[in-house]
């Protein structure tokens, strides 16, 4: 497996791959994403890759893209959009502008279904957070994906929220 990292727009060049793998990952349970999902997700490719810290890590079996990882740095204010708010105020605003803000945030990281459980994910993982600022980074994921916050959690990632198991609340890493 050959992972490349990218700093830049680079990665936009593999984005039909990118969206395959997207699909791959996500449409299937727990996460049910639909094709629209995918569409929005290299959508925001561009101006993702435009943001201060952007780093992408791809995993390449010969020529095919099979993992993919995205990060960049968390900007100060504290984003209001997406999940951002769910986060904040289960830290409450001391802890994520101290922990989040300025940090390596991980925006998506996926692999392909056949790819899964070889160890590529963790490699992508730390692709992308190798050269974290000052070692910070921090990622969101679904309390209704056990296998995920299984994973981060063997990855050394340490829980920072809690909320109910039963719950579809989001989980800060």
């Amino acid at each position: 497996m050959d992972i490349r990292v990218f700093k830049g727009t680079g990665l936009l060049d593999h984005a039909a791959a990118l969206r395959s793998v997207y699909v791959d990952a996500f449409c299937a349970p727990p996460w049910n994403e639909d094709e629209e999902k995918a569409a929005e997700f290299v959508e925001r490719l561009p101006v993702n890759a435009g943001r201060p810290g952007f780093t992408a890590a791809l995993a390449f079996a010969g020529p095919d893209v099979v993992g993919l990882a995205t990060a960049w740095t968390t900007l100060v204010p504290f984003p209001t959009d997406r999940c951002y708010p769910q986060a904040a105020v289960s830290l409450g605003p001391d802890r994520t502008v101290e922990w989040l803000c300025g940090a390596r945030e991980i925006n998506e990281l996926a692999v392909r279904a056949h790819a899964q459980g070889t160890g590529l994910a963790a490699e992508l993982l730390e692709a992308i957070t190798a050269d974290a600022p000052d070692g910070r980074s921090w990622l969101l994921t679904s309390v209704q994906s056990g296998r995920a916050m299984s994973f981060y959690r063997r990855q050394g990632w340490t829980q920072a929220t809690h909320p109910a198991p039963e719950g579809k609340g989001i989980v800060v890493f």
